[in-house]
């Protein structure tokens, strides 16, 4: 009996001072327009390394927004970053992370970052 109660009480330790996380990560192509750039001759250089990121809470399973609107608010976020707009610039290798932490049901809080590269055509 004392050694079924040592192997609960272990067990009820070990699943209080476990983490309660998990991340992924995803690579893709968000670029689905048909341009065409050619990369045969030394032509772009690699400004920099640019991220957007959206949070979202939620406590007992409530609150926050879905999945897909935390993903665009953090591509958004990224792009307004990249400073695009009248410039011959491109965003490439786009790497979409997700991290939720928490312990749920009760608090669980999902992080999602997406960052890429800024490349500059030359000529």
């Amino acid at each position: 009996m004392k050694q079924i109660k040592l192997f609960i009480f272990s067990l009820t330790l070990i699943a209080l001072f476990t983490g309660c996380g998990m991340s992924t990560a995803l690579i893709a192509n968000h670029n689905q327009n048909s341009t065409q750039v050619h990369l045969t001759t030394n032509n772009f250089k690699v400004i920099e390394k640019v991220s957007g990121t959206s949070e979202v809470e939620y406590v007992f399973m409530i609150g926050g927004l879905e999945k897909r609107q935390l993903y665009e608010n953090a591509y958004s976020a990224m792009l307004d970053k990249a400073k695009l707009i009248n410039s011959s610039r491109a965003v490439i290798n786009i790497l979409k992370e997700e991290h939720v932490g928490g312990v749920p049901p009760f608090y669980y809080k999902r992080t999602v970052t997406v960052s890429g590269y800024v490349v500059e055509f030359t000529r």
